[in-house]
């Protein structure tokens, strides 16, 4: 029988390397390849016929289940996880096995047997019917990092009214006489949040605290500059030039945020 084409593919380069190592002692194997980016992985299986593919679940950018099914042809796959969750979920694809990290060379070998035995009989019916797409599809999609759902618009309420404010024309939230306001387009709007709440409540890669009053809108900050004495202030792009003081202790959170040094 000719030697057993394989793919490893994983985002970690040492586990990659491990299992080259541990697949170079046993007989019959050839490593077609190996990647560590999903998306190079998908590109050379959708040209290249392999045997097997040992691939891990959970990947950065994309999982295992998704690269599966993107793929025009479904290999033999051996899931390759840190974690039992995942494994159980592997199986629900009817994979061929399964082997927990760190991979321990009998089961390595047992799994290796098992793709032997099956690729002599082809490809059973369940690998080639669109059935299979479907479920890879879901997993894939079960496995994502949920996205938050951050508002676009807070209330401002005077009396009987309502006043929508678009967040995007926030160009930051300030805290004074036990109120918190919303600024914008030059004007101040009352809102039912403490900073704190508005700080735990909006997207924080677009609004940063830099003053225990103060929650900057980043889309809004145009200059940073800093004074004697370690001191700093925002100028903010608003038709004001408002200026903002940055607490001392906000300063390297705010500089980090602009990926400053």
């Amino acid at each position: 029988m000719s030697p057993l084409r394989v793919y490893l593919v994983d985002d970690e380069l040492l586990a990659v390397q491990r299992l080259q190592r541990m697949l170079a002692d046993l007989p019959g194997i050839v490593i077609a390849g190996s990647a560590v980016d999903p998306m190079t992985a998908v590109e050379f299986l959708s040209r290249e016929k392999i045997d097997a593919v040992f691939l891990d679940i959970q990947m950065p950018g994309m999982n295992g289940f998704e690269l599966l099914a993107r793929l025009p042809e479904q290999p033999f796959v051996i899931f390759t996880t840190a974690y039992d969750h995942y494994a159980l979920k592997a199986f629900e694809v009817n994979s061929i096995d399964y082997l927990l990290k760190p991979i321990d060379p009998e089961q390595l070998r047992r799994a290796v047997r098992k793709v032997e035995r099956l690729r002599g009989a082809g490809k059973p019916a369940w690998m080639q019917g669109p059935e299979l797409e479907a479920l890879l599809r879901q997993l894939a999609s079960s496995l994502r990092p949920a996205v938050p759902d951050y508002p676009e618009r807070i209330a401002s309420r005077l009396g009987e009214r309502v006043h929508l404010v678009e967040l995007a024309s926030v160009t930051h939230f300030l805290a004074r006489d036990k109120l918190t306001y919303a600024v914008a387009n030059g004007r101040t709007y009352a809102v039912d949040y403490s900073i704190a709440d508005l700080e735990r409540k909006l997207d924080p890669k677009r609004f940063v605290r830099i003053h225990r009053a103060i929650l900057l809108n980043l889309d809004w900050a145009a200059e940073l500059n800093s004074r004697f004495g370690g001191q700093m202030f925002v100028s903010l792009k608003d038709v004001q030039q408002t200026r903002l003081n940055v607490a001392r202790d906000r300063v390297r959170a705010l500089k980090d945020r602009l990926e400053l040094q």
